[in-house]
């Protein structure tokens, strides 16, 4: 009788185990996924498109976007510059530092000491090329509970300048008419909420995810790349 109901006891401890993981899977973001991240007050989402900036960086722009269906508002949470692999579908802490790969250009989400485009008192937001990462790619992830829950409002925080991801409310004109700015803020205000609308969340799993990347530091050589884990 005794060995029956530790056997039961066993068999609900595994079950509730499994459950958890199962829940943290489908309620977190995860290493790997690929989200759209959409502005808590504008409710726009998170863009780039291979279009330069006319001013400060000239690097590729950053903007947000009403269009839901749009597949340049995708972007993969992937680790950070020089930190040790995450792995692949694990839960995103709540203090993490990560990088956001944007899918279709292959560049991360970046910032540095520029004035944002629209609103000068501001920071300027680019996608920086993968091949070139560096620590302006890295951001940390500033939340209320342990863990990035998907339905929360979440704040990223540029690690270099201490700036927070904002979309500002200022609107362009040509040649990307009606695309919200993206700018990064000294103060941690409303403009900086951010909440996973869209993606596909990646579960856990033992292998990594592997690429190449290129620091800003190595060789001119394209063929001198330096290959790693990630996730």
């Amino acid at each position: 009788m005794i060995a029956e109901i530790q056997s039961v006891t066993l068999f609900a401890t595994l079950l509730l185990s499994f459950f958890e993981s199962s829940l943290c899977t489908l309620q977190h973001v995860t290493c790997g996924s690929l989200v759209k991240l959409m502005n808590s007050d504008h409710k726009v989402r998170l863009h780039s498109h291979d279009v330069k900036y006319g001013t400060g960086s000239g690097q590729q722009s950053v903007t947000a976007v009403n269009d839901v269906d749009d597949s340049n508002s995708y972007w993969q949470v992937v680790q950070a510059y020089k930190s040790t692999p995450c792995k692949r579908g694990a839960a995103v802490q709540c203090g993490d530092v990560i990088r956001l790969l944007h899918m279709n250009t292959n560049t991360y989400l970046h910032s540095h000491h520029f004035s944002a485009p629209l609103t000068e008192s501001n920071q300027e937001v680019s996608a920086f090329e993968e091949k070139r990462t560096d620590t302006g790619d890295n951001w940390r992830v500033m939340c209320d509970s342990d863990l990035w829950r998907r339905d929360d409002d979440v704040k990223f925080q540029h690690i270099d300048t201490g700036m927070f991801l904002a979309a500002t409310g200022s609107v362009y004109g040509r040649p990307i008419k009606g695309q919200y700015e993206v700018a990064a803020m000294k103060r941690n205000n409303r403009n900086c909420g951010w909440r996973t609308a869209e993606g596909v969340f990646v579960k856990e799993s033992d292998d990594p995810i592997r690429f190449q990347e290129k620091n800003q530091d190595d060789d001119e050589d394209d063929d001198d790349y330096e290959e790693h884990d990630e996730l």
